[in-house]
């Protein structure tokens, strides 16, 4: 039996949803800063072998399709490694790998933006590379780098739409289960893309928020 009308259970169901989406969201985010940044601090020390190999699978990452990058994790992966995969583990390793690549490349952009003549200066004063890069480097690169990590978030919150492919029932997915039970796209779909929508504005306003925390702090340092 088809039914062709909303009940109340359907708030639920988008809720559910929405909590998927955004603990995906915000482990992938976790997980992704904490490796691109890793990856960037290889290359910041010029780590012989693995400063090199990060920065190729960073180029790999952030070049081909996230899509292509789920189904080879989620099809491919357990043949190679004879596992299994859930869908939320396939997902979980896929978005957090493509944000690392981005946080890479934005953490790399955002350390070289730091000026020579600092760097010369913190090593004329005897600081080691570690505590140029506490002082000197990272308050400004952080500063530096808010801006387009604010932006790579709330692409990758709408990057998250693409595991409802695979199974996960997120936002996405039970926007494409209501949308078959009641017929009624055009309210689905403009719901969904409120949600979506709402979640973003949210992002960008706590990044922004942070974004001028991290300024004032940099200016009244001298940095």
């Amino acid at each position: 039996m088809r039914f062709t009308d909303f009940t109340h259970h359907d708030l639920l169901l988008l809720l559910q949803g929405l909590g998927v989406s955004v603990a995906l969201f915000a482990a992938t985010t976790a997980i992704g800063l904490a490796i691109g940044l890793s990856w960037a601090m290889l290359r910041y020390y010029r780590t012989p072998l693995l400063a090199p190999m990060a920065a190729l699978l960073a180029e790999l990452l952030k070049n081909s399709p996230v899509l292509v990058q789920l189904f080879l994790v989620f099809f491919g992966l357990p043949v190679l490694l004879q596992t299994d995969l859930t869908p939320v583990e396939a997902a979980l390793i896929t978005l957090s790998g493509n944000t690392a690549a981005f946080v890479y490349v934005i953490a790399v952009s955002a350390i070289e933006s730091v000026g020579r003549e600092q760097l010369e200066t913190a090593r004329v004063f005897g600081l080691s590379r570690w505590q140029t890069l506490r002082r000197v480097v990272a308050p400004q690169a952080a500063a530096f780098g808010f801006g387009p990590l604010t932006g790579l978030l709330v692409n990758q919150l709408q990057v998250t739409s693409l595991i409802s492919v695979i199974g996960v029932v997120d936002l996405t997915k039970v926007g494409a289960i209501l949308n078959v039970r009641t017929l009624k796209p055009f309210i689905v779909w403009t719901v969904i893309g409120l949600l979506y929508y709402l979640l973003a504005r949210l992002i960008a306003a706590s990044c922004a928020r942070w974004e001028a925390r991290l300024r004032a702090h940099s200016q009244w340092k001298g940095l």
